[in-house]
């Protein structure tokens, strides 16, 4: 196997170039030998610790394979001088030559930060054998993604939420085979997708630059790997693929959604928009992709207020609040066995309905303030005023379910958010909302919120109900059909090449917007004409 060495002199990160530290050098190699080499997954962290520590300036070794170059060695400097060692090329066997063929099982999974959602396949005739999900065990951790990542800062925090992720999935994995009638032995090949934080975690990657300035991952497009070097007992020379990231708030499961949409084929504008931990969006179409995100969605699942909860059976999903006679109709989600539990807090759906209702029926201001005078608004300890969802002895657990102003302002400045995104984005390359023909809307997000009350929020822009398109598990969806449809999976590599990633954290006109969205529906009215305007 021959070896080669390359003189790499790179340009430090920084916020107007916040490539992967190993994009970074594979991009520097494919312009000198023109192919993008491959990292085996287990070297990424030494080979970003000595690019990072050297200051960038590096030397490669490249191993020439059937499959391409593979990345076996960086050292600091220039070592070209030195011989490549022997024993490195047998580095370049840790990547896969070829990913799964057409026969044995085939699973696509979603790494959510807060559930894994997978599906089994016969690679045979793409057939869904099963379907399961599964708490992602890093809620254990935090339920927001900054404390994981505060908590893997030391080797042995990182290595425990790998573990407890992979030895997650690999559960997974088992009940769908049961649940088919399979055995994991016959699982030849796994697409995933996570955001880029959960990516890392995935693969064991460290996870501490992707939180600071600049905002640098160890990798954005992490080559495939054997699946039992991640812990996956499947079946001997399984396959694994995790879709490419972006930037440090778009991962691979946005990119998925790209591909299960079709946005990249798409001749007209649109806009893909997820919400998850965060609000991640992509605007274009098939001769142009820009792409962002931004904290929106915490609130917006339901973990932030007090009486907020993740959607499950007891869980208030809707509210509708008559503006004449004040009464207020609950939809709860069943039990199991259908029964309706009695309610445990509102899930995020619920929350933004009940914002809209009280917004409607003139018991909340624009402001986001509670009348005073209304029977079901009372004073609370610490939180100014408070509305009553559920009187006491009506709740699971006794205790009123109640809505305080200080929640409220928290949901409002999530919603505002979510709103100057989009705004922003479209801003940044000239269009409106109203030239967008399909507006996309993802995950369990996308399935639950009613766009009636996404637009009375000023969340989502006031355009023609039917342009909203939701989408489901979009992640999963696209996992599915670059498992099933081999042809479509070299256009994942045309669908990063082609995004242009705006870094919304440091845009000083996002923060100048996000105040005026902050009022119901926002400040300047005529840009929701259809949603009625109470004056404080």
């Amino acid at each position: 196997m021959s070896l080669s060495k390359h003189h790499c002199p790179l340009n430090p990160p920084s916020l107007q170039d916040n490539t992967a530290t190993i994009d970074r050098l594979a991009k520097h190699l494919r312009r000198q030998t023109g192919a993008w080499p491959q990292t085996p997954v287990g070297l990424l962290n030494d080979f970003a610790g000595v690019i990072r520590a050297a200051g960038h300036q590096v030397t490669a070794t490249l191993a020439a394979t059937p499959a391409g170059p593979v990345l076996v060695a960086v050292e600091p400097g220039d070592t070209r001088a030195v011989p490549p060692r022997s024993e490195w090329g047998e580095r370049a066997g840790l990547v896969p030559e070829k990913l799964w063929g057409d026969s044995g099982l085939g699973v696509a999974l979603d790494i959510g930060s807060t559930h894994l959602q997978a599906s089994l396949h016969d690679l045979a005739d793409g057939r869904e054998l099963a379907r399961g999900t599964r708490q992602n065990p890093g809620t254990a951790v935090g339920a927001d993604i900054l404390t994981r990542i505060h908590a893997a800062a030391s080797p042995d925090g990182l290595a425990s939420q790998h573990q407890a992720l992979v030895a997650a999935a690999a559960a997974l994995i088992a009940e769908m085979c049961q649940s088919a009638g399979r055995a994991p032995g016959e699982v030849m090949g796994l697409v995933g997708a996570g955001n880029t934080t959960m990516t890392h975690f995935f693969l064991g990657l460290d996870v501490q630059s992707i939180c600071r300035e600049p905002y640098i991952p160890v990798v954005n497009r992490p080559a495939p790997f054997f699946c039992a070097d991640l812990g996956l007992d499947l079946a001997p020379g399984a396959v694994g693929w995790l879709l490419p990231n972006v930037g440090s708030y778009f991962g691979g499961d946005l990119v998925a959604g790209i591909v299960a949409a079709d946005l990249h084929r798409r001749p007209d504008l649109a806009l893909l928009v997820d919400v998850g931990t965060n609000a991640e969006v992509v605007l274009g179409n098939r001769d142009w992709l820009v792409a962002c995100a931004g904290a929106a969605g915490p609130a917006l699942e339901g973990g932030v207020a007090k009486t907020g909860i993740l959607a499950q059976p007891g869980a208030i999903e809707g509210v509708g609040i008559d503006p004449v006679s004040g009464e207020i109709r609950l939809k709860i989600i069943p039990a199991a066995d259908g029964s309706i539990p009695a309610p445990k807090g509102l899930c995020g759906s619920g929350l933004l309905q009940l914002l809209a209702q009280l917004y409607l029926a003139r018991i909340m201001d624009m402001r986001g303030k509670l009348d005073p005078g209304h029977p079901r608004v009372a004073p609370t300890e610490y939180e100014g005023l408070g509305f009553t969802v559920v009187p006491a002895g009506e709740s699971a657990d006794g205790r009123a379910i109640v809505i305080t102003e200080v929640e409220i302002d928290v949901l409002l400045r999530s919603k505002a958010a979510m709103y100057t995104i989009l705004r922003t984005v479209t801003l940044e390359v000239g269009v409106q909302f109203e030239d967008l023909a399909a507006f996309y809307v993802a995950g369990a997000f996308g399935n639950v919120i009613d766009p009636e009350t996404a637009i009375t929020l000023g969340m989502l822009p006031d355009l023609p109900r039917e342009r909203f398109v939701p989408l489901g598990n979009s992640s999963l969806a696209g996992c599915r059909k670059l498992l099933t449809e081999p042809q479509s999976r070299p256009e994942v590599e045309a669908v990063t090449d082609k995004l242009t990633y705006l870094e919304l954290n440091v845009n000083q006109a996002l923060m100048n917007r996000f105040s005026a969205a902050r009022f119901i529906p926002h400040t300047e009215h005529q840009r929701f004409p259809s949603v009625p305007v109470f004056h404080a």
